[in-house]
């Protein structure tokens, strides 16, 4: 029996470190969050757009009779969810939704009574994979667009942040040592031309960095493709666009 009574209770506490919640409080008698409740409620929605509302709970002072109170506490649940859908928070379908008239343990301070209690799990970002990761599980012939490779205005020179991707894809070349690639330099905006070749420079710049460092001319080639391969049509309509188009690929041609 105490062996059970032990399971049971690691269950819980595997529950509540899955589960968060946030008070929302009342003024008597009515069914609205009171002014400082609402700043608070909207300054935790910006910084939790990313969670789950999984169930919520309504509660009132001592105050009037059981049934009164457990209709204003369903009033207060009810507030309180339009608010979270308004600034589109996930609540899930199978939300729990429990209004207490009287029979809860209650505070001797009646002000804390008077409450909503939101209860949430936060979404775990998707952790993006590696660059080493992307290359492991793509085929010979497929491309991997190079993620934060920055160069200075229409010239090859690399701007140092990128050092972090240029060193992470020489450890890649430098733990497969079957792995050949084709450095693939593309650019945006221009619709007939590649002025100045940039796209063939920036490929050569990564090239030549790779060499430097070792790598075998012969595991690599480089190719500026222009504007020839665009991600997004030409004019590009925003920046974003223009971004994206304004890329450096690698395809793998051997592992």
């Amino acid at each position: 029996m105490k062996r059970l009574t032990v399971i049971f209770f690691l269950f819980l506490i595997a529950n509540c470190f899955g589960q968060k919640q946030f008070e929302v409080f009342f003024d008597f008698n009515i069914d609205y969050p009171n002014q400082q409740s609402i700043e608070k409620l909207n300054a935790w929605i910006e910084k939790n757009k990313k969670v789950r509302i999984l169930k919520v709970e309504g509660y009132c002072d001592s105050i009037d009779t059981k049934d009164y109170n457990k209709k204003l506490s369903e009033r207060r649940i009810e507030n309180v969810l339009k608010i979270l859908k308004e600034n589109n928070i996930e609540i899930v379908s199978s939300i729990e939704k429990i209004a207490f008239g009287k029979e809860f343990k209650q505070s001797k301070i009646q002000e804390e009574n008077r409450k909503v209690i939101i209860y949430y799990e936060v979404e775990e970002p998707i952790k993006e994979k590696s660059l080493s990761e992307k290359i492991n599980s793509t085929n010979a012939g497929e491309t991997i667009k190079l993620p934060n490779i920055y160069f200075y205005n229409n010239s090859a020179r690399i701007v140092p942040k990128s050092n972090e991707t240029l060193y992470e894809l020489l450890c890649a070349l430098q733990e497969n040592t079957n792995l050949k690639i084709e450095i693939q330099g593309h650019i945006c905006c221009q619709q007939v031309f590649d002025l100045n070749d940039v796209s063939t420079a920036r490929a050569r710049a990564i090239y030549n960095f790779l060499l430097r460092n070792k790598i075998s001319k012969s595991r690599m080639t480089f190719k500026g493709y222009g504007t020839s391969r665009p991600v997004h049509k030409i004019p590009e309509r925003n920046s974003f666009e223009e971004d994206e188009n304004r890329r450096v690929e690698i395809m793998i041609l051997e592992k």
